[in-house]
């Protein structure tokens, strides 16, 4: 995510120093109490514990090895294609 920008916050101030220049402004307004706040701080999301994740993704496992039996065996074919394809089109 994108940090806030400060942009707001830069034309507040700028708006302010020059209105103090041109004497429209005794004293700077203090920024209100949004601005001046640091940015909230969320509380701490913990992660998951192991159980939650592997019951969750029990199903994960499995289908790796799957993908892999099926990977493996293609790479298999392309290794052994290239000694064979030649007696049979011989």
């Amino acid at each position: 995510m994108a940090k806030k920008s400060r942009r707001a916050k830069a034309k507040y101030r700028a708006r302010v120093e020059k209105a103090a220049k041109e004497g429209r402004l005794q004293q700077p307004r203090p920024l209100s109490a949004e601005v001046q706040s640091p940015a909230r701080i969320s509380p701490k999301v913990q992660p998951p514990k192991a159980q939650d994740l592997t019951s969750r993704y029990q199903y994960v496992i499995p289908e790796v090895k799957r993908i892999g039996i099926i990977a493996g065996a293609i790479i298999l074919v392309l290794i052994i294609l290239p000694f064979v394809l030649p007696f049979i089109l011989g």
